[in-house]
């Protein structure tokens, strides 16, 4: 294989620096395709679809470096899609996938696009009856997505032939690195063609992932949204300075007063998840965690719910949360300060999409300061301070998430069979008796009635403080002014005549603390 040194394409952002998209119809696709695109209701490309997309199509080797919710999937995706050859039984195109979240909807959402073309997807995983597995292979699927364990546990039975694969993909390249699949990955590219087009996409770009493309590829280029693009605007990033065992109640609080309509709760263990979790439950909240202790469809069981907007509350551990692609999440709370910036911004990327804002708050104890610097440093924003709301504001915010409720449940006109009974309960109850009894129905205990105690993490490492100043050197850019920090909430907002929404709920400041 002819080696090449990487090419760099630096991709603009034209949605977050108010450009314009391409149309996909502008992009060489075919019209099956371009109806599977419209159908998903999908009419300009991301700029890492609009960079990637004509180069996979021309046969070249792709770096792609993209979060997750970029829509990378569809970057890679398509072009491969187009390639298939419907009446070639073999394995076309393989996608290597981190996790089993990630290739399952990583699978799902490359079969609605080929639904037209009529492309067999299949998806291998770990946690999952390989015999059913094995059944299904025998469809021959032109494309495979799986994780690099059990796709090598399929290559030493046999039951996968990579013989004839023209495109491999490498999807999350740097997680699997982290996650330790080096030597698999190896192993399964080892057993595809040497003139094979390979694609490798990233959200960050060490300097393991660059060898790799110079080992494994040919002449790849290298689409990249420039570091200051790597946290969207969309997100307003902020932090609260506390000791370990006052972040529960700080949360708690914080979620009574921002009232989200879809959270994700990061927490650095498995016991940490689970006990945030339970705790959550515990005060009222609809709440869930996922972690890698958990069976395949016990987890499937959570995400479906959270999804569906079933479920509030999602707590989960970095590994876990990895390649979830959840639309509408509008907070993401970091229990525990990631160790490693790069995991800050795979995290932050769970929100702020679609041109809708979201919201990042992040716990830092006194001694993980340099961590929150070292963020800092790598996503060129500096996050604002936020003083933690008390427990009367927290009381506020829940007393006004009702009366929102409640102003709801009234315009929805079907409490008419209930106005003679409401009219008998006036008779022997004073009003205010009753929307008292109501509004505590559906507010929650007071957090001093349900106490929860969260078993404390060792702490990280100090890191070396001569490097990490936080000192006004022209690299950080201030969050702006301007952004809201509320958006699409469940009981709370409503639309005008003109299509835009206002929030209608009560409104609690969050008083910004300075620095210490």
């Amino acid at each position: 294989m002819v080696r090449g040194a990487v090419t760099l394409v630096a991709a603009p952002c034209p949605y977050l620096l108010g450009g314009n998209f391409l149309k996909f119809s502008e992009l060489g696709l075919s019209e099956s395709l371009l109806k599977a695109i419209k159908r998903s209701g999908y009419e300009e490309a991301t700029p890492i679809q609009e960079q990637t997309i004509p180069m996979v199509l021309d046969g070249q080797d792709v770096i792609g470096q993209a979060q997750t919710g970029t829509g990378k999937t569809a970057a890679f995706g398509l072009p491969i899609i187009e390639h298939v050859d419907t009446k070639d039984p073999d394995i076309q195109a393989l996608v290597i996938s981190p996790t089993r979240e990630l290739a399952i909807q990583t699978q799902e959402e490359l079969y609605r696009l080929g639904k037209d073309k009529h492309v067999r997807v299949q998806v291998v995983y770990g946690g999952a009856d390989i015999r059913r597995q094995i059944k299904s292979l025998k469809q021959h699927p032109q494309i495979l997505v799986g994780t690099p364990g059990r796709l090598r546990d399929h290559l030493n039975r046999h039951t996968v032939k990579l013989g004839n694969i023209k495109t491999l993909v490498l999807d999350e390249a740097d997680e699997m690195l982290n996650m330790g699949f080096l030597d698999d990955i190896e192993a399964i590219i080892n057993q595809t063609p040497k003139d094979r087009q390979t694609l490798l996409f990233s959200a960050t770009m060490p300097p393991e992932i660059k060898k790799i493309g110079v080992q494994f590829m040919t002449d790849p280029k290298m689409v990249r949204i420039k570091a200051k693009e790597l946290t969207t605007d969309l997100v307003d990033q902020y932090y609260v300075r506390a000791r370990d065992y006052e972040k529960f109640d700080i949360m708690t609080r914080l979620i009574d007063v921002q009232d989200p309509e879809l959270t994700i709760v990061f927490g650095r263990t498995k016991r940490r998840v689970d006990e945030l979790s339970k705790g959550l439950v515990a005060r009222g909240y609809n709440a869930a965690g996922i972690h890698g202790d958990l069976s395949q469809d016990q987890r499937t069981k959570i995400m479906r719910k959270f999804k569906n907007g079933q479920l509030d509350i999602l707590v989960a551990t970095d590994v876990a949360a990895r390649g979830l692609d959840i639309s509408g999440v509008t907070h993401v709370y970091n229990y525990d300060i990631p160790s490693d910036p790069d995991s800050y911004v795979h995290r932050i990327g769970r929100t702020g999409r679609a041109g809708h804002h979201g919201m990042s708050l992040t716990f830092v104890t006194p001694n993980e300061m340099d961590y929150l610097h070292e963020i800092e440093k790598l996503t060129r924003v500096r996050m604002l301070p936020l003083k933690p709301p008390t427990a009367e504001e927290a009381f506020r915010g829940q007393v006004a998430t009702a009366f929102n409720d409640i102003d709801e449940l009234i315009a929805q006109d079907t409490t008419d069979r209930y106005k003679d009974a409401a009219a008998k309960l006036l008779e022997t109850h004073n009003a205010t008796d009753l929307v008292a009894a109501l509004l505590n129905d559906m507010t929650k205990e007071a957090a001093s009635d349900v106490p929860v105690k969260i078993t404390p993490e060792r702490p990280l490492p100090r890191r070396n403080r001569h490097n990490h100043s936080r000192g006004n050197n022209g690299h950080y850019r201030r969050r702006h002014e301007g952004h809201g920090r509320r958006n699409g909430y469940r009981s709370h907002r409503r639309n005008d005549h003109h299509g835009n929404s206002h929030s209608s709920r009560h409104s609690f400041n969050i008083r910004h603390r300075k620095e210490d």
